[in-house]
């Protein structure tokens, strides 16, 4: 049994598929994987997600590749892609571009132009996979200072775009660099203000203002308003 088959059945034998399960698992084999070379790590990856009916595969390939630091360094634009080929959902798109794409893009690994250019693309998980991967130039637990010029040059692509997944995740791409740089991002809002969804102009507005997504609702008392 290969390597990417063992992790196959340990996924199928799971009794639960939450975040915190696949978080342990995929620590688990980042230990036992940490001696690997590059080469062989990104092939257990791929081979992961071509095994057919394997819950969670999406999630563990891309991690067991940006959590290997010598993987991430060695991959080239070509290999990427073959981990995020048939992304069918926002989940799945979130995961490939937070911990790898996103990694590899911050680090230099790949270009602005791959980005720009999934930013460009007829399929909707590969427009919100460029979004989702300017989360970690920004976010400081992924290793984010940010990156106002990068994150905004996606982020004006897709500021029309009313699919409504490419709408949360410009939504959550602007809201992580407010954190670095607030004028930039009020600044962009109200330039694009006549095409930004109502979401957006709502959440990025209430981050800008409160620090919050959504803010709180104000108390009230037995009288009314506090």
């Amino acid at each position: 049994m290969s390597i990417a088959e063992d992790i196959a059945v340990r996924l199928r034998a799971q009794s639960s598929l939450s975040a915190p399960v696949l978080h342990r698992l995929r620590r688990v084999l980042s230990k036992e994987l940490e001696l690997h070379d590059a080469a062989t790590v990104i092939a257990i990856a791929h081979r992961l997600l071509e095994l057919p009916g394997v819950p969670g595969s999406r999630m563990v390939a891309c991690a067991l590749v940006g959590q290997h630091p010598r993987a991430l360094a060695e991959l080239n634009v070509s290999e990427l892609e073959r981990l995020g080929r048939g992304m069918v959902d926002w989940g799945e798109a979130d995961v490939f571009g937070c911990l790898v794409a996103g990694r590899a893009w911050r680090d230099g690994v790949i270009t602005d132009k791959t980005i720009l250019r999934w930013a460009r693309s007829a399929d909707r998980w590969w427009r919100r996979a460029a979004l989702v991967s300017t989360v970690p130039l920004n976010v400081r637990a992924q290793g984010g200072a940010g990156d106002t010029r990068r994150t905004l040059a996606v982020c004006a692509l897709l500021v029309a775009d009313q699919d409504d997944m490419i709408v949360k995740a410009l939504s959550w791409a602007l809201r992580e660099l407010v954190v670095h740089d607030r004028r930039s991002v009020a600044a962009f809002v109200v330039q694009h203000r006549a095409c930004l969804a109502a979401r957006v102009r709502r959440e990025v507005g209430n981050k800008l203002e409160t620090g919050l997504k959504v803010p709180p609702r104000r108390r009230r008392t037995k009288r009314g308003r506090v």
